[in-house]
């Protein structure tokens, strides 16, 4: 994400999901070894600076992996089951119902992939295809290969 992108995210973040802005802002606070109250009395734009690279650290990936399922399963769940039933990957309201699903083969998903970006609010989407491939649970080259 770019600082600009970190920082929309945050706020959105702060909207509508604030118990997931805790979690990143204390996974944050806990990279930094900061103290949980001086990070929350910094700029907003600082606070999103701050998780940005914090999620982005190898060690947190965890923490990131957990911020961004739960965005995505509470606030954009829409989105979500939307590209699970596309990929044909067997869910239960965006929960994966297997230990990890199968690659469809690169044509199928290649089609899949540009019909799903395709929609409306394409910054979300292509986090989205980003989170989903990072996931320790999905170990889909094809899908790396054509993000």
């Amino acid at each position: 994400m770019t600082p600009e992108e970190a920082l929309g995210f945050l706020e959105e973040l702060r909207k509508e999901a604030p118990t997931v802005a805790r979690i990143a802002l204390s996974a944050a606070s806990s990279a930094f070894k900061l103290r949980p109250q001086f990070l929350k009395r910094q700029p907003v734009a600082r606070q999103a600076d701050w998780m940005r690279k914090a999620l982005s650290r190898v060690m947190m990936a965890d923490a990131a992996e957990e911020v961004l399922a739960e965005y995505f399963l509470e606030q954009r769940n829409d989105l979500l089951t939307e590209l699970l039933d596309a990929l044909g990957v067997e869910h239960e309201e965006g929960k994966l119902k297997g230990p990890s699903p199968e690659c469809p083969d690169a044509a199928t998903l290649q089609k899949t992939l540009e019909k799903f970006r395709a929609g409306k609010d394409g910054e979300r989407r292509e986090l989205l295809l980003q989170a989903f491939a990072a996931q320790s649970s999905i170990d889909w080259p094809e899908l790396e290969a054509q993000l």
